[in-house]
């Protein structure tokens, strides 16, 4: 387990390509001259991570254009522009999570995808958003959890906004071995207060850091907030400025809370022996089975990369 800085911008988002005289290339442009700057104030290892969709603002569009806007943004992972944001991590050689993009599927579907670019500019992992915030999203629901190695340094769980709702998400993502689950978000409504709640909540019963990352007014509510393994708040923004959070986080923190116990009491990862019955979970037609309730090893050494996404 490493060190890094994560560098949380809470930021505005850039308007989409097609957007009247601002195309992808100024979009491009501006990230990319943001990303640097961020870069600039950090030394060693870095992660950077911009708020849910950020390259794809469609304020200002005509009512109802917003949406056909995205939908015919929306491109594979092959993309040109896919390999652009992988081109400014490698400049800026830092983790790169640029918010989410919109990702065309194989059958037409659009997804809400969450992105993460190694320093060396490759997609090391891609995440699609499981719960969009309906009735008023309207993409395809991801069927898959994520988690993202940074070797050396530890193991990053993916998720997106409304995802943050919803326990098992969090959960399994610390099963898999997360050390980090980052939240992106673009939380324009007045709900922001209850989501710093589950942040805390989320990092206090499964013992990881927490990362949300919101955008800045006056779209968003801001209010960013990075939580330790304890529940207990390193940094938040007390308001919707833009700005960044810079962070240094020790993710061997995350397997001492667990060795000693939040408040140096509760081993919740500890809490079954072999020999203690399954519990049925008729919710989820499963269980939870003791010989399985341990984390993953978040160790880089243990799993590869593709093993440490599949649940």
């Amino acid at each position: 387990m490493g060190v890094i800085t994560v560098a949380a911008v809470q930021a505005a988002p850039l308007p989409a390509a097609g957007l009247p005289v601002f195309g992808r290339r100024e979009t491009l442009t501006a990230f990319a001259e943001d990303a640097r700057k961020v870069r600039e104030q950090v030394n060693g290892a870095a992660l950077l991570v911009f708020p849910e969709s950020h390259l794809f603002g469609t304020e200002g569009c005509p009512p109802g254009e917003g949406d056909r806007l995205l939908r015919s943004a929306a491109e594979p992972l092959d993309s040109a522009l896919i390999a652009e944001l992988g081109s400014i991590a490698r400049e800026i050689d830092a983790w790169l999570l640029p918010g989410s993009v919109f990702e065309s599927g194989p059958g037409g579907e659009v997804f809400n995808t969450a992105v993460v670019f190694s320093p060396g500019g490759a997609l090391a992992g891609s995440y699609r958003k499981i719960f969009p915030w309906r009735p008023y999203e309207w993409s395809t629901p991801g069927g898959r959890l994520v988690t993202v190695d940074v070797p050396e340094i530890g193991r990053l769980g993916l998720s997106v906004c409304y995802d943050s709702w919803f326990p098992e998400v969090g959960r399994h993502l610390a099963w898999m071995g997360a050390d980090i689950v980052i939240n992106v978000a673009k939380s324009t409504l007045q709900d922001r207060p209850q989501e710093l709640v589950l942040a805390q909540a989320n990092s206090i019963v499964n013992q990881v850091f927490t990362v949300s990352v919101n955008c800045a007014g006056p779209i968003g509510r801001g209010q960013s907030i990075l939580v330790d393994p304890e529940g207990v708040v390193l940094q938040e923004s007390p308001d919707s400025a833009a700005g960044v959070l810079y962070q240094r986080l020790d993710l061997s923190c995350v397997d001492r809370v667990r060795e000693v116990g939040t408040a140096g009491t509760n081993r919740m990862w500890s809490q079954f022996r072999p020999s203690d019955p399954p519990v049925e979970l008729p919710l989820y037609a499963g269980r939870i089975d003791p010989h399985r309730w341990t984390p993953r090893p978040s160790s880089t050494n243990r799993r590869t990369p593709q093993e440490s996404q599949d649940v």
